[in-house]
Parts: structure tokens; C-alpha cells; sequence
């Protein structure tokens, strides 16, 4: 299980990333398998360093219960060290999986367009790229040529005003603040420009939270800044 709002479970096999934009700077997975390195932990005794995990290909015909499973909230699964050969097993393993939905989020779309150019995407798959800055606008593009069926955006940590956003072909759209000591503020009107784009062209908006600064640009914990946006929850899944 996991505490990630927008999934129900998530796999890793493959665990460690090396920063690829803006959203990195204070990469929470880097915190986190550092610390379970520090525990012990055998799965990341090369801390963040990326790792491919052939002992876990299997693990979701495990899961009785269909789910919505993030894959690789420790990393990347179309990192430039990830040979497609490693693909081919996690995408054999969701082929064999139809029960589950696999959410499969890259900052690096333009390899995942590579990868699914010469393969079929299950009806189980939605596919997502990080848009946390301006900057990065052009991944939606990539993300939108891709043939599969469902896409969608994770806007997290969001760490300027994105402005005009063209959502055509995209499904979803998950915004949050950044969390952590090093957290970068949001501003509730870089959240709303969101929203209201998200609203007018029909996609579904999920609000995750405000992260270690609030609404009110105050820094206290995450969990007490909470996650409404002008008094309302706005965490709308689409259907799976």
C-alpha cells in the first residue's frame, strides 16, 4: 500500500534516478531510499543509484485485488540506463496483469514515445509525464503523440506559474506543493490557472496538497497545511 493520494499501490523495479529537471532539486525518493539505506534495507543498499530489480518483475500477480499501481515511484522507468530489454519484462508482467491499471509517469517522455513506437500499450496503462515549470511544457506534446489511450500530467512539486496550458488528448491532471525542508513555496494562483484550464477543456483535476508551505505562505508541516484549495477538495480519479 502506499500514503501517494492519486494510486493504491506502488512497484519498483527499478529504484534510483539522476536529476533530470527543475522537480529534482529536492528529489523526495532520493530522501527516502537514502533513509532505507540507512536502515538496512537490502532492496536499497546502493542507496539511489539506479537499480534494476529482476526479483519484483512478478511481484503485482501477487495482488488478488485489482488496483491502480503507480510504477517506479522510486525512479524512472524510461531512464536512459534502463535498456528496453527491462521494458519488455515490467510491460510482459502488466500484459499478464489486466486486472490492475498501471500509471507510468517519466520526466523523460521522449523515451517512452520511443519504446511504445514500436510496441502496442495495454488498455491497463496510463501514461503521464511531469510538468512542474514552464519550461517543460514541451513534454506534453511528446506525451499527446503517443498512441496509448489515457494520459495524463503530474504537476508536482508545481514550482512556478505553468500559463497557458493546451490539455487536448490529456485525461488527468495531479497538482502539489513541494514538501520537505529545502520546499519550494506554490502560489494558489499558479494552482488555479490549473484548475481552470483543467475545468474549461473537460480534463479531470486532482489537488494533492500544499506541501510544507500553505496557501497563506506559511511553512509548517504538510500534513497541517492540508490539501484544500479555496476551502473545497478538488481529488477527482478518473474511472479506471
Amino acid at each position: 500500500m502506499t500514503k501517494i493520494e492519486w494510486t493504491e499501490r506502488t512497484w519498483n523495479p527499478v529504484t534510483g534516478c539522476t536529476q533530470k529537471s527543475e522537480g529534482c532539486r529536492n528529489c523526495y525518493a532520493k530522501t527516502m531510499a537514502l533513509r532505507l539505506q540507512g536502515m538496512g534495507q537490502a532492496k536499497y543498499k546502493e542507496g539511489f543509484k539506479l537499480t534494476l530489480h529482476e526479483d519484483v518483475l512478478a511481484e503485482p500477480k501477487c495482488w488478488r485485488k485489482s488496483s491502480m499501481v503507480f510504477v517506479c515511484s522510486m525512479g524512472d522507468l524510461f531512464h536512459e540506463e534502463v535498456p528496453f530489454e527491462f521494458i519488455d519484462k515490467v510491460m510482459n508482467t502488466i500484459w499478464e496483469t489486466p486486472r490492475h491499471t498501471y500509471q507510468l509517469l517519466t520526466k523523460r517522455p521522449e523515451r517512452m514515445e520511443e519504446y511504445f513506437r514500436d510496441h502496442y500499450i495495454p488498455e491497463n496503462v496510463w501514461l503521464g509525464t511531469t510538468v512542474e515549470a514552464a519550461e517543460y511544457k514541451y513534454r506534453v506534446d511528446i506525451l499527446r503523440s503517443i498512441k496509448g489511450s489515457f494520459k495524463f500530467l503530474s504537476c508536482e512539486p508545481l514550482v512556478e506559474n505553468l500559463g497557458e496550458l493546451d490539455l487536448t488528448g490529456i485525461d488527468w491532471v495531479i497538482v502539489g506543493g513541494e514538501s520537505g525542508n529545502r520546499a519550494r513555496p506554490m502560489k494558489e494562483e499558479w494552482v488555479m490557472n490549473i484548475k481552470d484550464q483543467a475545468e474549461v477543456q473537460g480534463v479531470a483535476f486532482f489537488f494533492k496538497q500544499w506541501g510544507t508551505w500553505g496557501s497563506d505562505g506559511v511553512k509548517r508541516s504538510k500534513e497541517a497545511n492540508g490539501h484544500l484549495l479555496n476551502g473545497k477538495e478538488y481529488q477527482k480519479i478518473p474511472d479506471k
